[in-house]
């Protein structure tokens, strides 16, 4: 295609320039959440003085933000976590707004709903938003003037919650803006073919690893995990296969589910497939922080090793330490052969004036 640039992900300049919005941005202000790589919220209750103009302040905040990492952002600010949202959706979309938008008033905050569709509300997704649209809620504005207690019948707690969030009465805190996941996947296709059933071991237990990675890092078990694994679906005969095991205790353990990825492949492989796409689902999540102990569960007290083992590769890299059965040359890695230069992580990437 002409006029159509390839690049790979790079992931790690991704991160690195993330790293640095979020500590510009929580200068700000005196309590931050990070909700992903490229959102943030910030608390003001706390400020002292107290900011006088709020709109400026965000402009502030925005200017600042290209000045030192040169990313573009929006800023919006309302009286709950739910309409900073519609604002912040409201500074993107309405061209008026010039990035930034603060619902601070009753009229600012009608005008605004009544610009934006009920889908565009933080947690009304899209089944949702169908029913409501069935039932004559098309704006953003009809939904706040919804009956909090028909929202909760005719739908959930949380959509009770979405409408008196609208309404500026704040029902979320920092931990319920980011609910845990239900379910970890990982999967990714790979760059290689997979045609040996040694390749395909690797791969199964590298994405073992980083689920249980995943799931540590929230606090959660799985009791079932599911392997999978595939050729492409363009191939002439497109070819799926899957294993699923139930583990007797609730586990985030990357021994044990290491083992069972690499126990799976077996199941997975055959000889005529050329493999294109691999991956592990942990399913059936559970809190660990309040796990039921069980005596009879002798994989309990691997707790302690996994916590080293994940302190040493957050200080010093991803895959500093990792198990044998993941592989040292894994040929069917990712390729990223058009990947971008990763100037803010590696020296040898630093432009170079010469004048």
């Amino acid at each position: 295609m002409k006029g159509v640039t390839a690049l790979s992900s790079n992931y790690e300049l991704y991160a690195d320039l993330s790293t640095k919005m979020m500590e510009v941005i929580g200068r700000f202000a005196p309590e931050q959440h990070i909700y992903s790589i490229d959102e943030s919220f910030l608390s003001f209750h706390h400020c002292f003085p107290a900011i006088v103009d709020m709109r400026e302040h965000g402009a502030l905040l925005r200017r600042t933000v290209w000045k030192e990492c040169r990313i573009p952002v929006c800023v919006g600010m309302g009286e709950t976590l739910t309409l900073a949202k519609i604002a912040n959706h409201a500074a993107k979309k309405i061209p008026g707004y010039q990035g930034v938008c603060v619902i601070d008033n009753e009229p600012e905050r009608i005008d605004v709903l009544k610009q934006l569709d009920a889908a565009d509300v933080w947690g009304i997704g899209r089944h949702i938003s169908a029913r409501l649209k069935h039932m004559g809620i098309n704006s953003a504005y009809s939904l706040a003037q919804y009956s909090p207690q028909q929202a909760r019948w005719d739908f959930s707690v949380e959509v009770e919650r979405t409408v008196r969030e609208l309404n500026g009465i704040s029902c979320k805190g920092w931990d319920a803006a980011r609910t845990d996941k239900k379910q970890i996947y990982s999967t990714r296709s790979v760059g290689e073919r997979i045609t040996d059933i040694a390749s395909l071991q690797q791969a199964l237990s590298k994405h073992a690893g980083i689920a249980a990675n995943k799931a540590c890092k929230q606090h959660s078990l799985c009791r079932v995990m599911l392997c999978f694994a595939s050729n492409s679906p363009f191939d002439d005969q497109p070819a799926s296969f899957r294993s699923v095991h139930y583990f007797p205790y609730p586990t985030s353990d990357s021994t044990q589910l290491v083992k069972i990825a690499s126990e799976a492949t077996s199941q997975l492989f055959k000889p005529d497939v050329r493999y294109y796409k691999i991956g592990v689902g942990l399913i059936e999540l559970v809190d660990g922080r309040h796990e039921q102990l069980d005596l009879l569960n002798s994989n309990s007290g691997n707790d302690k090793l996994m916590q080293v083992f994940d302190a040493l590769n957050d200080k010093y890299g991803t895959d500093t330490l990792f198990l044998g059965a993941q592989g040292i040359e894994q040929k069917w890695h990712m390729r990223r052969d058009m990947l971008t230069p990763q100037y803010t992580t590696k020296w040898r990437d630093v432009p170079v004036i010469k004048c």
